[in-house]
């Protein structure tokens, strides 16, 4: 395959190789621990949770047939697959919902019933903060749903969220490590968050507490967040989540086992060995969709070495503020557009952006696409459709706009999730 003769299924080459190089099967098994005495009992959440039990479960049949293995997991509608023991829930994403509420219930439950000789191998992905919906005495889902519409529209990072999260749990922040304990606690994570620190992965259900109330407060007046009387009530007066220095993480293991650096690392190899020159940007990058595309073209406009292909690749999490009414699309189809616009034209420039998730926003169902592509000839296309582009984005509906073009990239769920996955490829 020649860079000239297909940029797009290039792009997409790239994407394919990110996506294995983070597949659970692939990066799990090196970090799976011995069986304990005891119980193994595994509690997974996330749009990974299904894959990666079934990843843990055919690691310890292989490796040590024999090994009893129970679980309870909880992940997206539609991210499923199958499993020999972990009992697998699909629970609402990024909202919360009843069914997540009811598996978080279960999965509390079975920590708490284990012992000293037991072992809890908690296995996290992104999505877990909203899968993983136990709201505290007092405090309705349907209010936990109103806030968390309200975090994600207000554009705050990931880490803001997820601190107002994991202080609205009776399972984030620590809280399932208090459970577990006496028992073993060995927790690995694919990580979707800048930094991968452990107490914003998945709102650190099985991490000590980084932050308080004063800060989950904070963040909710920051962002005027629409919290009811009975979250603010609870945020004040709650007991502290556990800490560093409470004994439930004495022992307690955690370990990233795959993180966007990764994937990018898998999409530059194969592009150094197609004869590009690659620029790794980096795998944390944030901030509001449009802002990251300003900055991305003016990197592929900077392209100083005539004769050989360029490769931008870059990850993290762009964010939109949605505000009111929106149309369709997510934050890296929104980044696509703006980067088309900020391009103009600009000859022998293509782009893919997409979330490894395979699902970028829109609908909320599986069926959602992953994110977009575009080229030189993506604003002359849509001229030609009578589309406007600027009122595309100005009405957050990428979406739509893509749509109408046949540039919408839709692979369905992916079963892991290490964020945003942006290449940009600057043609010899």
């Amino acid at each position: 395959m020649t860079l000239h003769d297909d940029p797009r299924r290039f792009l997409m080459h790239l994407f394919d190789a990110a996506l294995r190089a983070v597949q659970p099967a692939t990066c799990l098994p090196p970090h799976l621990p011995a069986p304990p005495e005891g119980r193994l009992v595994i509690l997974a959440a996330g749009k990974a949770a299904a894959s990666m039990s079934a990843a843990a479960e055919d690691f310890y049949h292989s490796r040590w047939p024999g090994t009893i293995i129970e679980g309870i997991a909880v992940t997206r509608y539609g991210h499923t697959c199958p499993t020999k023991h972990v009992i697998i829930h699909e629970a609402g994403h990024p909202y919360p919902d009843a069914a997540g509420t009811k598996a978080s219930a279960e999965i509390l439950a079975l920590a708490q019933s284990l012992e000293k000789s037991d072992m809890a191998l908690v296995l996290l992905s992104g999505g877990a903060s909203a899968l993983l919906s136990l709201p505290p005495e007092g405090v309705t889902i349907d209010e936990k749903q109103t806030l968390t519409r309200s975090l994600l529209a207000s554009g705050a990072p990931i880490a803001d969220v997820n601190c107002v999260r994991s202080h609205l749990s009776r399972i984030k922040g620590g809280r399932l490590a208090e459970a577990v304990f006496p028992a073993q606690l060995r927790t690995l994570a694919i990580s979707d968050v800048a930094g991968n620190h452990a107490s914003v992965i998945a709102s650190g259900p099985t991490a000590p507490a980084q932050t308080d109330r004063t800060d989950a407060l904070d963040i909710i007046q920051r962002y005027n967040m629409a919290a009811s009387d009975n979250i603010l009530r609870h945020i004040q007066t709650a007991s502290p989540p556990p800490t560093k220095t409470d004994a439930c993480f004495e022992s307690a293991r955690f370990t990233v086992v795959a993180t966007g650096s990764q994937a990018l690392s898998a999409a530059a190899s194969l592009a150094r060995e197609a004869g590009c020159e690659v620029s790794v940007v980096g795998d944390e990058l944030e901030g509001p969709a449009g802002d990251l595309a300003i900055a991305h073209a003016r990197m592929a406009r900077s392209h100083t070495n005539p004769g050989v292909p360029r490769l931008i690749l870059s990850g993290g999490e762009a964010t939109v503020a949605l505000g009111g009414a929106h149309g369709k699309g997510g934050p890296n189809q929104e980044f696509a557009l703006a980067l088309a616009l900020e391009l103009r034209g600009e000859r022998n420039i293509h782009a893919l952006s997409c979330d490894t998730d395979g699902i970028d926003g829109g609908s909320g169902d599986a069926e959602d696409p992953a994110g977009a592509f575009i080229s030189s000839r993506t604003l002359v296309r849509a001229k030609n459709l009578g589309l406007a582009p600027q009122e595309a984005l100005a009405a957050h509906d990428s979406g739509t706009f893509f749509g109408a073009l046949g540039d919408l990239v839709t692979i369905g769920p992916t079963l892991t999730n290490v964020n945003d996955f942006r290449a940009i490829l600057v043609s010899a």
